[in-house]
């Protein structure tokens, strides 16, 4: 290589010493028409390897099924090794064209290398970015954090190319380098503080299988309620269902508590928990006149026939005088409402029946006395959950009256002059 290249930058010095120019004239004329000899061979070299490059690259991209190389082309990652060849090409020739003249050759020569050394790790980065993009476009790494790990691999890259460059710079080894730079690490670990523990957090995230993209996670810290897009090394991206976006600092995912609705989406339900409050004083034993009025709602019908029959047993084996509505055994409105909730879940088509269903009262409250319905609604979707959940208190809301029950409201002026 050095023969060719002093052949072909070699021949004009001679020439013009034998054409009777003095030996500084024929140093400068040389040196010059060399450059320009130099630029138009890297010129040349440039288009002719971007040409290559580029159509061999088009053409495979069309014949191939996979799109990895297409994905290539887009990242123009022909283009950066098409200037990368002639730049090695000037590389090689600096020490012949400056031969004569150190100290250029030496500057010349680093800033030639520099830009080789930046024109590799964008070639790497287009790469990285091309394996990038393909990934996301398979199911299986859908959901997995690859911008972290690419974040990370060119975090490492320009580590190692920062050091290079700067050895190459002061013409210090890269051992003796990276040595200075442990030695100051706690400086390095002060400046890049956040990257390192996005980092960190980052690969446990990942290991730990704690967010995924397309999980819903409600972050009430930075007010994050909606889909994760994007988990990057720095940060990750909430899409919110009001259209907005939320950035989060990656660390705080393993630093302050959020709540992930994978384990809900996946599951075969999704809960149902709401209570309404029923006044305390319209709670009363039931009469026989009540229970025959009662029998002609079907879902108690055949409750209510059975559990008469019990309490009636019951109060007649220990003679309870039945003429005080307290004493023995009695049915009352609200647990016959309980039961008749209860049979209504049982028998509504959207709650799963393999999961818990209850209808239970919970500890009495100054508002009145708190009835919860606590089942799983079969569709996990936004707006069929709340459709599901709507429509079974809107039964509720609308049943209770049948039982002589009544809910609790805040008392308004309106109410107390109409009391």
């Amino acid at each position: 290589m050095h023969k060719t290249l002093e052949k072909i930058f070699g021949w004009l010095y001679p020439l013009l010493r034998k054409m009777s120019f003095g030996d500084t004239t024929a140093s400068y004329i040389s040196l010059a028409i060399n450059i320009v000899i130099l630029c138009v061979l890297a010129y040349l070299i440039y288009v002719i390897f971007r040409l290559t490059l580029v159509t061999i690259m088009a053409i495979v991209a069309k014949k191939t099924k996979t799109n990895f190389d297409d994905l290539l082309v887009s990242n123009q990652t022909a283009k950066y090794i098409a200037h990368l060849i002639p730049f090695l090409f000037i590389y090689k020739s600096v020490p012949v064209i400056l031969e004569a003249y150190v100290y250029w050759e030496t500057v010349f020569g680093k800033l030639v290398g520099i830009y080789i050394i930046l024109l590799s790790l964008w070639i790497v980065r287009s790469v990285l970015k091309a394996i990038r993009d393909y990934l996301k476009d398979q199911p299986k790494y859908s959901d997995k954090p690859i911008d972290s790990y690419i974040q990370v691999i060119m975090i490492i890259l320009w580590i190692v190319g920062v050091g290079v460059i700067i050895s190459k710079i002061f013409d210090i080894t890269t051992n003796t380098l990276f040595g200075t730079l442990g030695a100051i690490s706690a400086i390095v670990i002060l400046i890049f503080r956040d990257t390192i523990l996005g980092f960190v957090a980052s690969v446990q995230v990942s290991l730990n299988d704690m967010v995924r993209i397309g999980d819903w996670i409600t972050f009430d810290k930075y007010g994050a309620d909606g889909d994760v897009i994007e988990i990057n090394l720095a940060t990750v991206k909430v899409r919110n269902f009001d259209n907005t976006t939320t950035t989060i600092p990656t660390y705080s995912l393993i630093s302050d508590s959020f709540r992930n609705w994978r384990g809900m989406l996946d599951s075969d339900g999704r809960r149902i928990k709401r209570h309404i409050l029923v006044k305390a004083k319209s709670i009363r034993f039931l009469t026989e006149d009540d229970l025959q009025k009662m029998k002609r709602i079907q879902l108690v019908s055949h409750y209510i026939d059975t559990r008469q029959d019990e309490i009636n047993k019951y109060n007649k084996t220990y003679n309870v005088d039945k003429s005080l509505s307290i004493n023995g055994r009695n049915m009352t409105n609200f647990g016959l409402f309980r039961k008749y909730i209860t049979n209504y879940l049982e028998h509504y088509p959207g709650i799963n029946k393999n999961m818990i269903l209850l209808c239970r009262q919970l500890q009495p409250t100054p508002h009145g006395m708190p009835l919860e319905i606590y089942v799983f609604s079969k569709d996990q979707r936004f707006e069929q959950y709340e459709y599901i959940m709507a429509d079974i208190f809107d039964h509720i809301i609308a049943s209770i009256v049948y039982f002589d029950l009544e809910i609790y409201e805040m008392p308004t002026d309106r109410m107390t002059l109409e009391e």
